[in-house]
């Protein structure tokens, strides 16, 4: 089901799963089924991954800190920085799948 639409042919390209793993700006992006060219999210995208990313990190280092002096916190500490560190990964790509425009990809790849 493609209801996103590709900004280079202006086709209706992309689903929300694809969207969601074309990426940010400084990714290689997903080609376009219709004109084969890539696609990544905008900077609105690669902005909310950098601010989300930091709070996730300062969110870590908190518990790491506090972790020890608490000892109900202490049993749960692994599990928590799990959950962030998996929070980290999943939460942006849902976040892109539905947000942000889709941009033509700027990276420049190497020639084969």
């Amino acid at each position: 089901m493609s209801i996103y639409t590709c900004p280079n042919c202006g086709k209706k390209a992309f689903g929300p799963v694809t969207k969601a793993l074309a990426g940010r700006m400084n990714s290689k992006g997903k080609p376009c089924q219709n004109c084969g060219k890539l696609c990544v999210n905008g900077k609105g995208a690669t902005i909310f991954n950098f601010f989300f990313s930091i709070i996730g990190i300062i969110a870590m280092f908190v518990i790491f800190i506090i972790a020890p002096k608490f000892a109900f916190l202490s049993h749960y500490e692994v599990p928590i920085q799990a959950g962030i560190v998996l929070a980290l990964l999943v939460i942006p790509r849902v976040i892109f799948a539905f947000s942000f425009k889709l941009h033509p990809s700027i990276r420049l790849e190497p020639l084969k």
